[in-house]
């Protein structure tokens, strides 16, 4: 196959690109909880992350991140909430507040603009979104931006988009269960994925 031909491929989704031998390691952040570090690592720098529940059970695993990433100079953007986070339960997990900014776009197309902006800024280290519908290209971009800005994203999903093709680096399924959750691996990079986890909460 000619070059031009997969570089079409790539550019259009329907090719995933696996890591090169020898290629730069990822930087991680710890995730907070032990057995997610073991799992995947930590979280990864620079890439954006899928994180695909039925509900709201996404942001209980990134809450560490957010207490961690608050303590530094960086903003923590969070991009079209379904609710506005509660303050008083940041705060209780050690989030501090004054690193956060709130984006209440009026329409997808706005949330997907301002999350782009944001992840290309070096001034912000994580992205919080929840975009409703996103196209293979849509991912593209942001995990561009995410490599330019160096920070993360962080977008949380319904289950439905769990068969979708993807650009994200880090894709998780996360479902509740009765001692807190249930995370399954379906990507990760460099690799497909496969692993599993249980979290305590």
């Amino acid at each position: 196959m000619a070059g031009g031909a997969i570089d079409k491929l790539i550019a259009g989704g329907r090719l995933w690109r696996g890591r090169a031998s020898g290629q730069a390691q990822e930087r991680l952040e710890p995730t907070g909880w032990r057995v997610l570090d073991e799992c995947i690592g930590g979280w990864p720098q620079g890439v954006v992350c899928e994180l695909l529940s039925p509900g709201r059970q996404g942001l209980s695993l990134v809450l560490p991140l957010l207490a961690h990433l608050s303590q530094g100079g960086r903003w923590l953007a969070w991009v079209g909430p379904p609710y506005l986070p509660f303050a008083h339960a940041l705060v209780a997990a050690g989030v501090n507040l004054e690193r956060i900014l709130l984006v209440q776009e009026k329409d997808a197309t706005q949330c997907l603009w301002a999350s782009e902006q944001l992840l290309r800024s070096p001034s912000c280290a994580l992205v919080l979104a929840w975009p409703q519908q996103l196209q293979p290209t849509q991912l593209r971009r942001l995990q561009l931006a995410a490599e330019q800005g160096g920070g993360m994203g962080m977008l949380f999903r319904s289950l439905r988009a769990t068969s979708q093709s993807s650009h994200a680096s880090l894709r998780l399924r996360i479902t509740p269960s009765p001692l807190g959750l249930d995370v399954a691996v379906l990507k990760r990079p460099g690799g497909w994925g496969g692993q599993h986890c249980s979290i305590p909460l």
